[in-house]
């Protein structure tokens, strides 16, 4: 693997239009490819996503059929990048959707699928409530693919808030944990930055976040501020709240580094209770791991 390499992250505001948004989009990885990026890491829904009464309406194809996919894949190739299209909409056999991110190889190819675990059905403010679970399918395993550069780890948006995926993903070998996602302006604001430097920090990775910012069709405001953040905790280039590309070098030396110093990730023990009034998290053993490559 590559020792040390400059990693991107896109950040948009998907409008209703997914020409629109596949338009920008693409013009924003170029750039990141011009400016030296060999992966480049789009966020959660990119190519639009609307709030209709409390439940989520991505825009959504069939995988075969998926002209977004077609785009960026074409585009891998032409400029022999790495992409991690953060999730696409792809319709599912019981009618809803998947909410499915895509690891695209240099030559354009589908070297990894990862479709999101974790629902965001909750209430943040009175009567208001969001219920992912009633338009998306959950996905039921954790992805970890290797690549001439890193071995990368998934997750989207709302699994941030669940830290045993994250040491299954890094004792699975995962180095980079990407995090694409449409986090709402509300919990950005409380929870974005510590949640993601504490995912670096408590397995030794690097994270990439790549988060839309703005207000989305149907009123949804996300908070933007893609992040990307080094295995000390470090966060290395952070987007705003405007449309463009970040960029940070990964150094897997100082990744080696900071696990030699603090190799947490080696330490876990098994212990008991107490009993829990909900389900319990699941065992992490890392040999189910769905790994890649």
């Amino acid at each position: 693997m590559t020792q040390s390499f400059q990693l991107a992250c896109v950040q948009n505001s998907a409008v209703a239009e997914v020409a629109r948004n596949t338009d920008i989009t693409l013009r924003l990885t170029r750039e990141a490819c011009d400016r030296g990026a060999q992966l480049v890491c789009l966020p959660e829904y990119f190519s639009g996503v609307e709030l209709r009464g409390g439940l989520l309406h991505p825009a959504a194809f069939a995988e075969d059929r998926h002209p977004v996919l077609q785009a960026f894949a074409d585009l891998a190739r032409a400029r022999r990048a790495w992409l991690l299209l953060g999730s696409l909409g792809v319709l599912a056999d019981d009618g809803r959707i998947f909410n499915r991110a895509y690891l695209l190889n240099r030559g354009g190819a589908i070297a990894a699928r990862y479709d999101k675990i974790h629902m965001f059905d909750v209430e943040l403010a009175e009567g208001q409530p969001l219920r992912e679970s009633a338009t998306i399918a959950p996905g039921d395993r954790a992805v970890v693919a290797s690549t001439d550069l890193a071995r990368i780890g998934f997750s989207i948006c709302y699994d941030l808030r669940f830290p045993h995926l994250y040491r299954r993903l890094a004792q699975g070998g995962a180095e980079i944990l990407t995090v694409p996602a449409a986090f709402t302006r509300m919990t950005g604001e409380a929870h974005w930055h510590v949640l993601n430097r504490a995912r670096a920090i408590e397995n030794g990775c690097y994270v990439a976040a790549p988060c839309q910012f703005g207000i989305l069709p149907g009123g949804a405001a996300c908070f933007g501020h893609s992040l990307i953040v080094d295995p000390w905790g470090e966060v290395l280039a952070d987007g705003g709240e405007d449309e463009g590309v970040v960029l940070a070098g990964i150094d897997l030396a100082k990744l080696r580094a900071a696990r030699a110093r603090i190799p947490a990730i080696t330490h876990d023990r098994a212990f008991v209770g107490p009993e829990a009034g909900h389900a319990p998290a699941p065992r992490l053993d890392p040999r189910e791991v769905a790994g890649l490559g």
